[in-house]
């Protein structure tokens, strides 16, 4: 979707070449009338690249603009000669905001810069709030403190809606809460545990009977987690932001609805908005889900320890919990509707599952449940699973302690006034389409995080595209965000990373015969005392060969594979090629410097199996 084009203005003239004093004056006249008759008004050529730049900036502001084009007018010499009697300006662009004229297009942008652009633009408005952001996350956070910066009046409505079960949480959204932040802590405990058992190995004796206590663990991460909700607010205080724990729905194109917990209801307008709301967990939407059930929002800051789980789902929250659980000593069994890791590579997925199974996770695949009965209370208490068979008319049953649900997130944002206000979404999954510039089909209405339509789900994106956002609107910036080659990690016991392309996704971009795989497995010199397996760390990357061999896609199932990747990511941002990383010498010993000595293509058929160190 691109950002909506400016109006054209229409001008009549005598078509004479040189136009006698009643002419002359009558032009002047129309001039001064789009002028004064329209909030910007801008006179450009239709080929002049400083034009372009100028109505780019305006479209990202989402500000309405005139237009009209001196080299398609009939008389475009007198015109901009009667122009240049108006403004003492000879040049294109030329512009004027409620009737004051800008200049061109420097003087503009450093209008823009200086704030006195959104001034001008804005100096008839009545608003309270020059920006107004609904979600309390990563994004909007984000896009909020980069606003305060230029000065600008900027107000964050959050909200919490209590989860079936009861869980709510503070200021900063899923990630801070219970998203990636306790996750990696619980990972981290998970951890230790197993470096425990290794330790044995390294010499180091203990008699005394090591045990893992729940309580202890989830106390510990909800203290660090509201410190860290404590320091949101009082750097949105420093900053001059005002932060509202109320709920925020659009009543009219610039007013929204605030509702606090209390029911009551306040109202504030502003000149633009930014949505910023995020997702929650999906529900089966079956008898004793909502009821008996927990999600990823229940889990950290769950009182008891979960006992024997059954999680359901394997996207990468499903994995990543059941991971940590088992690591922590508990019986865990997934329930798989389809395929691991939907959307990551699928060779890597079914990697981090045949991982998983060694570390005694039980997988029942192509099954979903059908019905959850509690059949015992308790803290855990009881639950009774019964499933069917997605292939057939097979059923299952199980007893867990506690069920988790990760079968997906769903969009906040059908609750929030988008219809009253004429925001377009995706009718199935409540996401929001927007342009290049994160503006949505309303053009002083933006959309950051994972609401958006086709971006990735990932916390460094929405605080990336939010700061840009803030930056262009507010501070005379052109940069957009840049959603290609975006690293991200799994953290199940052993991690995956990766950067760039799946290899599915590679061969539908570029065909197979266009591609060579260099892969291999690998032994981490930790390991190799300890005697855990020689073949089950494995690196790939994906290789354009006819571009130099660029790497398109990297791919590694390794302990500390976050680390490592992230590394590599500043690579293929740089265009990393095959060549590149043999010229690059290897830390020995890590697990990282497997890429620099991958030799073996898939294409050979040659063995990748380890035969020692």
């Amino acid at each position: 979707m691109s950002s909506p084009p400016g109006r054209r203005a229409r001008l009549s003239s005598p078509g004479t070449s040189r136009l006698s004093s009643e002419a002359r004056e009558e032009l002047r006249r129309r001039l001064k009338d789009l002028i004064e008759g329209n909030r910007v008004m801008i006179f450009s050529k239709s080929y002049c690249p400083h034009s372009a730049k100028v109505k780019e900036l305006f479209s990202s502001l989402g500000v309405e603009y005139y237009i009209l084009e001196l080299d398609q007018v009939d008389d475009g010499i007198n015109v901009q000669e009667v122009l240049t009697e108006i403004s003492n300006q000879k040049t294109v662009p030329n512009i004027f905001v409620n009737k004051v004229h800008v200049g061109g297009c420097d003087r503009t942008f450093q209008a823009h810069r200086s704030g006195l652009l959104q001034k001008l633009l804005h100096e008839d408005s009545a608003n309270d709030y020059d920006l107004i952001v609904i979600g309390g996350g990563s994004g909007g956070l984000s896009c909020a403190k980069e606003a305060a910066k230029f000065g600008k009046k900027v107000m964050v409505l959050d909200f919490v809606v209590p989860s079936p079960q009861g869980s709510s949480w503070g200021l900063g959204g899923t990630c801070v809460n219970v998203g990636c932040i306790p996750k990696k802590l619980m990972h981290q405990a998970a951890l230790l545990g197993q470096a425990l058992q290794d330790s044995r190995k390294y010499g180091w004796e203990y008699n005394k009977q090591v045990k893992h206590n729940w309580e202890t663990m989830t106390e510990a991460i909800q203290n660090h987690i509201s410190s860290l909700n404590w320091s949101y607010r009082l750097k949105l205080r420093e900053k001059g932001v005002a932060y509202i724990n109320a709920y925020g729905e659009f009543v009219e194109p610039s007013k929204i609805k605030a509702t606090n917990k209390k029911g009551q209801e306040t109202f504030y307008t502003a000149s633009t908005f930014v949505i910023a709301t995020g997702e929650r967990p999906r529900y089966l939407g079956i008898q004793g889900d909502k009821e008996y059930c927990i999600t990823s929002d229940d889990l950290f800051s769950l009182p008891h320890c979960p006992g024997r789980t059954l999680v359901v789902g394997a996207s990468y929250v499903g994995l990543e919990c059941a991971g940590f659980l088992a690591g922590l000593g508990l019986d865990v069994t997934v329930m798989v509707r389809s395929v691991l890791l939907r959307g990551f590579d699928q060779e890597m997925a079914e990697k981090v599952g045949s991982y998983l199974e060694k570390e005694g996770i039980k997988f029942q695949r192509k099954f979903t449940p059908v019905l959850i009965q509690q059949m015992e209370r308790g803290s855990p208490g009881v639950l009774r699973v019964v499933a069917k068979s997605t292939e057939g008319p097979e059923t299952i049953e199980g007893v867990y302690n506690t069920v988790l649900l990760a079968v997906g997130r769903e969009s906040c944002t059908r609750k929030i006034g988008l219809e009253k206000i004429g925001v377009k979404i995706n009718e199935k999954s409540g996401k929001i389409p927007v342009n290049d510039m994160e503006q949505t089909n309303v053009p002083h209405v933006y959309a950051v995080g994972d609401i958006l339509e086709g971006k990735p789900e990932l916390t460094p994106v929405a605080i990336q595209a939010g700061k840009l956002l803030a930056r262009r609107l507010f501070g005379g910036s052109l940069e957009k965000c840049d959603y290609i080659n975006i690293p991200t990690t799994v953290f199940t016991p052993l991690e995956y990373g990766c950067c760039g392309l799946s290899e599915e996704k590679a061969i539908e971009v570029y065909k197979k015969e266009n591609l060579e795989v260099y892969h291999n497995l690998f032994w981490p010199l930790e390991w190799t005392v300890t005697g855990r397996d020689n073949n089950t760390c494995y690196a790939k990357i994906i290789c354009n060969k006819f571009d130099n061999e660029r790497v398109v896609g990297f791919h590694l199932l390794g302990p500390n594979a976050g680390e490592i990747t992230q590394g590599f990511a500043v690579a293929m941002k740089c265009g990393l090629t095959k060549q590149l990383l043999n010229d690059t010498i290897g830390i020995h010993p890590t697990c990282s410097e497997v890429f620099t000595t991958l030799e073996i293509t898939k294409s050979s058929g040659l063995d990748i199996t380890q035969k020692g160190c």
